[in-house]
């Protein structure tokens, strides 16, 4: 899996793109600790480019909002697609992460 980051008006951007499963979480999780060291705590995950998450990326997905979550902090996901909708719908997780249709819309919400 590629992060891809950018930076909007205080909000960090993180673009994902290839497999989100067991063998990738690692990196992700890496990155997100980074993050919250560097001080950072709005995220909006562009999820455009993720082809494919297993379990293990909605539970690092879930542990990563609720860290994000006690700095006082916001985790949205956007441009979800395909597979990857299919899993979080019929998981339930898009009652537990907010979902947009675009970056814009995403970074809107937390203005």
């Amino acid at each position: 899996m590629q992060i891809t980051v950018t930076t909007q008006a205080g909000v960090t951007i993180a673009a994902l793109v290839g497999r989100m499963d067991a063998m990738t979480t690692v990196e992700f999780d890496r990155w997100l600790a980074e993050q919250l060291t560097n001080g950072e705590t709005r995220f909006v995950l562009d999820m455009h480019g993720l082809e494919y998450i297993s379990s293990a990326g909605l539970r690092s997905l879930l542990a990563a909002a609720k860290q994000v979550k006690t700095k006082n902090g916001a985790l949205l996901l956007c441009n979800l697609g395909g597979t990857v909708e299919e899993v979080f719908r019929i998981s339930g997780f898009l009652a537990i992460l907010p979902s947009f249709p675009n970056v814009e819309e995403a970074c809107v919400s937390l203005a």
